[in-house]
């Protein structure tokens, strides 16, 4: 097991941690304020789309593609989960980062169901402009009505009418709905309630501006509306779109679900262990700059334990992320669902403690916009519950570590 970039993947990495050094962070709090003070701020500033077609001029583009994706198209930088993790972590120290190059959620995981289950068709009208960033996408399947960290008590329906299907629902916490250029949802609903529970579900593709689709709010997260992407609540009131936006097949949702989330998951984790070094990094500089009874903050209270202890837990967290990257591609998501289940309980919880203590020692402007802590530790908590309540995943992990115990017992 090596952990070391392969010569592709550190090359990219030293570009685009360039470009982020020299296009991005100088940008970035310039960006943010414009976008707060302006009147409407769901709108794409044209820094964005420059930013954007710089980044992929220098080649710097696409690269959470699927290797065999790559290879086989010649799209992407063709990397390995492993050699896109030190990537997605520079990515994810500014708010921009993935968005420039083009690897942002949720069009990343809509991008790969198109590419694993997607006809040629839907990959021809969705997937081709995703991947050349004209439109974006979102994802819906969380609902409000329900307990939706059983993704079996899902009450929105799918149902087949002749050449169509219609779709009836209320879903929440759509993130990228709000974006100005969203052109598509992923809609995930019940289809055939006496299948097995595995099998119910189907996930469509709906245009956003197909009659009956409602966005009726955007979802503040603890006050931030994360413009111009946001969660959105989302209603389908009898919406029918053909029968040929049906992905991979009427009560395949499930199993695309499945598909989707594991790389979801770990490109969240690459990220967040960015932000936490991001932060970690602002933390010190304050604690070394600030002086308070005569000592600098660096020296005060035990601060320096707190910053050898965040230390500690960005680089296990990083580890344990690389050693999953690693199962995914030595043995697909199936051979990693403890791993990737380990890394969503444990990496939001590492970044939001990190920041916490970034926060404490930023005093009263570590709570305001004029830090990006703040904001960051929103993201943090929420992805505690996106894509699975930290409770899931635990729950998951215990059930794969006692299940030879319980085979034993039933043998002896």
């Amino acid at each position: 097991m090596d952990f070391t970039p392969s010569a592709r993947s550190a090359k990219y990495r030293d570009k685009v941690a360039e470009f982020i050094a020299t296009e991005v962070a100088p940008t970035e709090a310039d960006y943010l304020r414009t976008l707060h003070q302006a009147e409407d701020p769901w709108v794409v500033l044209p820094l964005v789309d420059e930013l954007k077609a710089k980044a992929r001029e220098r080649g710097l583009w696409n690269f959470f593609l699927p290797k065999s994706y790559s290879e086989a198209t010649g799209e992407g930088a063709g990397l390995s989960n492993v050699d896109y993790a030190p990537l997605a972590e520079r990515m994810g120290r500014h708010v921009l980062g993935p968005e420039v190059f083009n690897c942002n959620a949720p069009d990343t995981g809509n991008a790969e169901v198109l590419i694993h289950y997607g006809s040629e068709q839907q990959r021809q009208r969705w997937l081709r402009p995703l991947l050349d960033g004209e439109i974006r996408s979102a994802f819906c399947m969380t609902e409000p009505e329900v307990a939706s960290s059983d993704a079996t008590n899902m009450a929105a329906t799918v149902v087949p009418d002749g050449d169509d299907v219609v779709l009836n629902g209320r879903k929440w916490f759509s993130t990228g709905i709000g974006h100005p250029r969203c052109e598509f949802v992923i809609f995930m609903g019940l289809t055939d309630p006496d299948a097995h529970r595995h099998q119910r579900h189907t996930m469509v593709l709906v245009p956003k501006d197909t009659p009956g689709v409602s966005v009726e709010r955007m979802l503040p997260v603890f006050g931030f509306y994360d413009e111009p992407y946001g969660h959105g609540e989302v209603t389908f009131d009898n919406v029918r779109v053909p029968r040929e936006n049906v992905i991979a097949g009427l009560g395949k949702g499930f199993e695309i679900a499945q598909g989707r989330l594991g790389p979801g998951r770990i490109h969240h984790c690459m990220r967040f262990i960015g932000l936490a070094e991001r932060a970690l990094e602002l933390a010190i500089t304050r604690a070394m700059d600030r002086t308070a009874f005569g000592k600098p903050l660096v020296n005060l209270g035990g601060n320096r334990e707190r910053i050898a202890r965040a230390r500690i837990a960005i680089n296990q967290a990083r580890l344990q992320v690389l050693h999953t990257a690693w199962l995914l591609d030595t043995h697909g998501p199936f051979g990693a669902l403890s791993e990737l289940s380990q890394i969503k309980a444990s990496v939001p919880g590492m970044a939001e403690q990190v920041i916490d203590m970034a926060i404490q020692l930023h005093g009263g402007g570590g709570l305001t916009n004029d830090f990006p802590l703040a904001g960051a530790y929103a993201g943090a908590r929420s992805l505690r519950m996106a894509d699975g309540p930290d409770e899931v995943h635990l729950g998951v992990i215990s059930r794969i570590e006692l299940a030879p115990y319980k085979e034993r017992a039933e043998r002896s």
